[in-house]
């Protein structure tokens, strides 16, 4: 029985618009008692917000399933350790429950960098502030874009550049493809499965990483005028329902 990590934003959804199939293609899974995670490097929203997203997108009872970025970047700040974060909802959360003590300004332990869409020259000063003074640099991830829709948003990994620049440091960074997230999905599936994405860059490299499959899908990212990619995907195919078909015959 194959384990299935699998990506959100161009997987099962781009911003407010249902991937076409992708509903059904996670209740044939589910069915078929195949070990799910749902796997995004977004730190925008909480575990249970991801999930009211998914039953949204007619995919319910998800929570237990999902894995975040900033999960994994709370993981790598110790409890009571000092954070100036610069991100939103999910990444506080997430480092409150690993008990650090959130400051507006340094000094500081650490500096935590994700997904925002309040970012401001602020946000960007006092940053650069606690990572001149010696705090640490932890990025949930590195992804210049995300997609929505029919277009390009700018990613947390735009914000991250810009706090690199300003203060000199370089962060560590947890989300995919990187070590730290890894060690999550290996606890929840095993070491054996298929990782779903739309970036080869990201989940491709990820599913090399974990020692995965790589199962690409043209729905997000990356069209099929953009082929051959690198990593090599193992399968590749429109779309999450045509992989689940794929591998379920």
């Amino acid at each position: 029985m194959i384990a299935w990590a699998i990506d959100l934003d161009g997987v099962v959804w781009r911003g407010t618009e249902t991937v076409p199939g992708s509903p059904e293609a996670i209740l044939r899974l589910r069915e078929a008692g195949c070990p799910l995670a749902f796997v995004t490097n977004s730190a925008l929203r909480t575990p249970r917000q991801v999930a009211d997203k998914l039953a949204h997108h007619g995919i319910p009872g998800a929570e237990p399933e999902v894995i975040t970025s900033a999960m994994a970047a709370a993981s790598l700040v110790e409890p009571g350790e000092r954070v100036v974060v610069v991100g939103a909802d999910g990444l506080t959360a997430a480092l409150s429950e690993r008990g650090a003590e959130l400051v507006a300004s340094g000094p500081a332990d650490a500096v935590v960098v994700g997904l925002t869409h309040d970012f401001d020259y602020d946000d960007l000063t006092r940053a650069m502030r606690a990572l001149r003074d010696g705090a640490r640099f932890v990025a949930t991830n590195d992804d210049a874009t995300f997609p929505v829709a029919d277009q390009l948003l700018p990613g947390a990994g735009s914000i991250v550049a810009a706090v690199a620049t300003a203060s000199g440091a370089e962060p560590e960074v947890a989300g995919k493809p990187h070590a730290t997230i890894a060690g999550f999905v290996r606890r929840q599936l095993g070491d054996d499965g298929i990782m779903v994405g739309d970036r080869p860059e990201t989940d491709g490299l990820f599913a090399r990483a974990l020692g995965y499959r790589f199962g690409l899908v043209l729905t997000g990212v990356v069209s099929a005028s953009d082929l051959p990619v690198q990593p090599e995907p193992d399968l590749v195919r429109p779309d999450l329902a045509a992989l689940v078909a794929a591998l379920s015959a």
